[in-house]
């Protein structure tokens, strides 16, 4: 429960830490895991920091010296531990501790069930998909580099990096690569080189070791810090066979730092071969586009038309007059043949004519709204009838005796 307190009503210091105490003895007994730092032995007691390299906490551990020395050589400096311990609160001096009653070291075989565990989480979140990893720059401007001082991987990194391009620039950032601080110091430096906007890649590098000595690279806060990381980070950690966690989130893993070298900067060597091969490639192109035009031009030039353009004209005038010929021909015979067609229509519409039928001495009758009499008994006495006769027209008008 939360004390009642007020400026007017404060509570003493004692009673404050003592409350604090209470509330830490309900703990019980708890089983914690960490790194072991600052290990101290004096008299029968062993004093040691207890530290989360995560969370870059850390909390005091003490317990006498026959409870470390049954959990055998193992539990030393850096070692990862489990303890089983009793959360103790010193009013006196208003410290916290763990006081050990068991220590156990996580073996091999339990530190890679627990990366094991770890990587599958990771991997269900897809921090190791291959659409999450970036390309690497042709030719980056400059390159950050975290490593160990003055360490094999250092100089390999820069060393085969400058032989294959000498100008090639690094930033160069020296962490602890094992151990208690190691994790933190590579965060710590990740953090600045992807904050440089001059830094375009970053290589993580490390010798090989043993297992145990690349755990930092397994670890969950780091794999995250370089899977958030804006930059493209090259993994170069141990050798071939070595496999951390920090290869599956990486953008690029190398086997070796040489090899990383290798992955990052092109040789200067290849590329001036590749440039002299293109540029070879480049004329001989060139070259055997410019003679298939020159073969082209003098089969064109080699052409009767432009071997002597005079005929070709001549030869075109010949098929104009030919064709020209062949047209009044054509219109001639077209013409004659209308002619007679003309002349025989005209022939028959004589002899079809009523006209020449009048002259033969018949003649037409009709009446004076134009109509042709037919019969006789059509007629009507004293009507006026017009005669149609081939030299001309008369009137007449009829009696009942058929006469005028």
């Amino acid at each position: 429960m939360a004390m009642e307190t007020s400026a007017e009503s404060p509570v003493p210091v004692r009673t404050v830490l003592q409350a604090v105490s209470g509330w830490i003895g309900r703990l019980g007994r708890i089983w914690v895991e960490g790194q072991i730092t600052d290990l101290n032995a004096r008299g029968g007691t062993v004093y040691l920091t207890l530290r989360d390299p995560v969370a870059n906490m850390s909390v005091r551990v003490v317990g006498p010296r026959a409870v470390f020395e049954a959990a055998g050589p193992a539990v030393t400096d850096g070692a990862r531990v489990v303890v089983h311990a009793k959360p103790d609160f010193w009013i006196n001096r208003g410290t916290f501790s763990l006081s050990v009653l068991e220590v156990r070291p996580v073996g091999v075989g339990e530190l890679l069930a627990r990366l094991e565990r770890l990587k599958r989480v990771l991997a269900a979140e897809g921090l190791f998909r291959p659409e999450r990893k970036r390309p690497l720059p042709f030719l980056p401007g400059k390159i950050g580099l975290i490593c160990g001082r003055d360490s094999d991987a250092e100089h390999d990194v820069l060393e085969n990096a400058r032989r294959r391009w000498p100008a090639v620039a690094f930033r160069v950032e020296n962490t602890a690569v094992q151990g208690s601080y190691a994790v933190g110091e590579v965060m710590e430096a990740l953090r600045a080189l992807d904050a440089d906007p001059e830094i375009e890649v970053i290589v993580i590098a490390r010798g090989g070791g043993a297992m145990e000595d690349l755990l930092p690279f397994s670890d969950e806060a780091l794999v995250r810090a370089v899977a958030a990381a804006r930059t493209p980070v090259v993994s170069a950690i141990g050798h071939e066979q070595d496999s951390p966690l920090l290869d599956l989130v990486a953008d690029v893993r190398a086997s070796t730092p040489t090899d990383a070298a290798k992955k990052t900067v092109p040789d200067v060597r290849e590329q001036l071969q590749l440039v002299r091969q293109l540029r070879d490639r480049g004329r001989r192109c060139l070259a055997g586009g410019v003679q298939r035009e020159l073969a082209w031009l003098a089969a064109i030039r080699s052409r009767p038309a432009l071997a002597d353009p005079v005929r070709e004209v001549e030869r075109q005038s010949e098929r104009v007059l030919a064709l020209r010929d062949r047209a009044r021909r054509c219109l001639s015979g077209a013409l004659d043949r209308a002619g007679d067609e003309l002349s025989h229509t005209r022939a028959r519409l004589l002899a079809l004519s009523p006209a020449a039928t009048l002259e033969r001495g018949y003649a037409i009758v009709q009446r004076e709204d134009g109509a042709v009499v037919r019969e006789a008994a059509g007629v009507a006495e004293g009507e006026r009838l017009h005669v149609r006769l081939a030299g001309g027209r008369l009137g007449v008008t009829v009696d009942e005796h058929g006469g005028s």
